[in-house]
Order: C-alpha cells, then sequence, then structure tokens
C-alpha cells in the first residue's frame, strides 16, 4: 500500500536573506521629569546652586526692584496693618495659581512665586521700617540685616555673603513647609494661597516686634 508523501507548505514571496536580520530602531527611553518638590525643598548641588543665587543676584534685584517712595505712601494711606493685609494678599494670589492645577501649574508657577513672595516680603520691611523711623530711605546691607533678624539669622550691619545664605536657605525652608500640598489640584490653591498668606503676616509680625 502506497502512502501520499507529507504535504509541504509552500510560502509565496520573496525569501528572507540569509544572515543576521536586522533589527528594529530603540528609541531612548525618556527621561523622568523631575519631582516638583525639587524646586521649592531642593536637595544637594540644586539646594547650593539657588541659595547662591538668591544671595548673590536676587535679594539685590528684588530691593532695587521696589519703590521705596511708594512703599511710604502705601503706608499713608492705608496704615501699616492694612499694608501688611494688602501684601500678604498679593502673595496669596500667586500661591493659589501655582497650586489650582496641581505638578503641572506647580512647576510652571513657582518661579514667579517664589518672586511675588520675596517681593511683598521687602515690602512689608521696609513698610514697617518706615512706620517705626518715618524715614522711607535706607541702604541694602542695613535692611538685610534686618531681614536676617526677622527670620531669626544673628546678623551685623555689615552683611556678609554668609549671612545672605542663611536668609536664603530660611525663606526657602518656611516657603516649602506644605509644598506637598499645592501638588493636589484645586486643593493646592487653597494650601498655597494660605501658606504664601501666612508667611507674609508672620514676616509682619516679626519685624514689627525688632527694635526699629
Amino acid at each position: 500500500m502506497k502512502f501520499w508523501p507529507p504535504f509541504r507548505i509552500i510560502r509565496s514571496g520573496p525569501h528572507p536573506p540569509a544572515g543576521p536580520q536586522p533589527q528594529p530602531a530603540r528609541h531612548p527611553i525618556p527621561r523622568a521629569l523631575p519631582h516638583p518638590l525639587a524646586f521649592i525643598r531642593p536637595s544637594g548641588p540644586k539646594k547650593s546652586r539657588l541659595i547662591t543665587r538668591l544671595s548673590e543676584i536676587g535679594f539685590r534685584r528684588v530691593f532695587d526692584s521696589i519703590n521705596q517712595y511708594g512703599i511710604k505712601k502705601g503706608v499713608d494711606e492705608m496704615g501699616i496693618d492694612a499694608f501688611i493685609e494688602h501684601c500678604a494678599r498679593l502673595s496669596a494670589g500667586t500661591g493659589a495659581i501655582t497650586g489650582i492645577g496641581g505638578p503641572f501649574t506647580f512647576l510652571i508657577g513657582i518661579p514667579a512665586d517664589l518672586l511675588n513672595n520675596l517681593t511683598q516680603q521687602f515690602r512689608v520691611t521696609l513698610g514697617v521700617i518706615y512706620y517705626r523711623r518715618g524715614t522711607y530711605n535706607i541702604g541694602f546691607d542695613e535692611f538685610m540685616s534686618i531681614v536676617a533678624i526677622s527670620l531669626g539669622v544673628e546678623a551685623s550691619l555689615l552683611i556678609t555673603r554668609t549671612v545672605l545664605e542663611k536668609i536664603a536657605e530660611r525663606i526657602l525652608l518656611r516657603l516649602g513647609a506644605r509644598a506637598g500640598g499645592r501638588l493636589i489640584p484645586i486643593a493646592g490653591a487653597i494650601v498655597g494661597s494660605a501658606t504664601n498668606y501666612l508667611f507674609i503676616k508672620s514676616i509682619g509680625k516679626s519685624v514689627k516686634r525688632l527694635s526699629l
């Protein structure tokens, strides 16, 4: 008895060439974005760079950008307590905007929020100095020594780079205390607004307790 031979499967089309086959191109895996808290609570080299930039450039630029006569005018028109409240609300505004969209608005808005907090802190300090002394012209070194003491940093009238770095570190520490809450959309606006508002109000109380 004869059996039919086994069937063979015939493939249509060209046969693949002999030898190793080319591999598909591999796309590099994108690196993860930095954690949003790294911008307000930095550590290591990033912390050192941010503190250095604030101490060497940031403080001076913010101070020079403020119209001290405008501070005098604002205190004369509002009174010192209402002026501090006004500055606190301005600071709360950027805190709310930064936290309203969670991590996305936090990453985009944190530089402007930090700048605004510094500006309102300096305005409040200048306002209290004018209210207590009756004069509104003050030099940078004397002003920063008052800022330092209001934050609990020991300083003299001759400001050094070390003192400025301690001021920057203390400000970042206080502003970053509740930074994690700003990463929650909507609720982050409340956290950011409250944090900034209370920070500026506390600065006003601290400066008013000083012997100016």
